[in-house]
């Protein structure tokens, strides 16, 4: 298994349950890992052979900035199954921050891994 990631992906949305977090958007983190054979796009050196690391970060930026989720797990879990289902992903690791959300911290957030390697 070979992995494809990005890393810190800053994103803009609207999450939280405190009213002022409803009225402001705020930033999301993402560290992303997604499982995936380079094989066939490094011996042919073709980008549709491979997982296109940009093409789900644009998918991911769309998503995350039009949505309203009130907990990071909802949004973890949404960003999960688009991966999963729409980019043919078997298995991957997903951490989630909100950085500033808990004061004296960097960041808080969730790590998920779904599917199997």
């Amino acid at each position: 298994m070979d992995i494809v990631y990005i890393q810190e992906l800053k994103i803009e949305t609207i999450i939280g349950i405190y009213d002022w977090e409803r009225k402001q958007r705020q930033v999301v983190s993402l560290d992303l890992e997604m499982a995936t054979d380079i094989g066939p796009a490094a011996k042919d050196d073709d980008i549709h052979k491979t997982l296109d690391y940009k093409s789900v970060a644009k998918r991911l930026i769309d998503f995350v900035e039009n949505s309203e989720f009130l907990l990071v797990e909802k949004l973890a879990e949404e960003i999960a199954a688009i991966v999963r289902n729409e980019f043919d992903v078997s298995w991957l690791r997903l951490r989630l921050g909100k950085p500033g959300a808990v004061t004296g911290s960097k960041e808080v957030g969730v790590i998920i891994e779904r599917g199997s390697k």
